[in-house]
């Protein structure tokens, strides 16, 4: 005969199996689609044109497992015709954003690679159509490099601005049952005026991404955004 207390086990035991379940995701969210990171992003904004660099900061990642976590990376240095300054921009972009494969964040990337951070701080920057788009200012330096990023981050329909939220966001499409894709975008200015610097880039930021074909800017900014700026 079972007693009360094992089949209050049982039942939560059979509650927990429940939730588990209910954590498998189960549909694949694409915001990227078909496209290509690389063919949607414009190489030429405004006055300023670029070309393709491998002298940028990169996640620490190497072989297979940069393979698992990004599908597509794309690095540019664009340089202003008129003043020749120049905004150094890595975008790294993964199909599949889980437990196990994530976005690594330049606060944990810098440091692993020889950088201090001097300071971070969460900004907006205000797209066409007045949205805001989330994104976080970080100074890091490395001897006498000194860096200023202004980056944001994507998984799926959510913009988390830093790593709690980003762990708070992978749970709630967890609890969807969606695997989303996700993507990495930071522009970077060398510099020690990291005021002028995240001017200059927050102004071209918001002027790229205008510059995405409409039908491909939720790749980079999510749906929501994307809609407002085509209103």
């Amino acid at each position: 005969m079972i007693g009360r207390r094992d089949l209050l086990v049982g039942v939560a035991c059979l509650a927990a199996a429940g939730s588990a379940e209910a954590l498998i995701p189960r549909r694949q969210l694409s915001l990227l689609g078909k496209a290509k990171m690389e063919k949607i992003v414009p190489v030429r904004v405004g006055s300023w044109s670029s070309e393709a660099t491998d002298g940028l900061v990169k996640p620490k990642t190497e072989g297979k497992l940069a393979a698992s976590l990004y599908s597509e990376m794309v690095g540019r240095d664009y340089r202003d015709d008129v003043s020749g300054m120049t905004i150094m921009m890595l975008i790294a972009y993964g199909d599949t954003q889980s437990d196990l494969l994530q976005l690594h964040r330049p606060e944990n990337c810098y440091p692993a690679l020889g950088f201090t951070l001097k300071s971070t701080a969460r900004a907006d920057i205000k797209l066409a159509g007045g949205g805001l788009l989330p994104v976080r200012h970080v100074v890091a330096d490395a001897g006498e490099r000194h860096e200023n990023i202004t980056y944001w981050t994507r998984m799926g329909e959510y913009l988390p601005a830093s790593q709690g939220e980003q762990r708070a966001d992978r749970l709630k499409n967890a609890m969807a049952g969606v695997v989303p894709d996700g993507v990495l975008v930071r522009f970077s200015m060398l510099g020690e005026e990291p005021a002028k610097a995240f001017a200059i880039m927050d102004a071209f930021i918001a002027s790229l991404v205008s510059a995405v074909p409409a039908a491909n800017r939720k790749a980079l900014v999510g749906t929501d955004l994307a809609k407002r700026m085509m209103a």
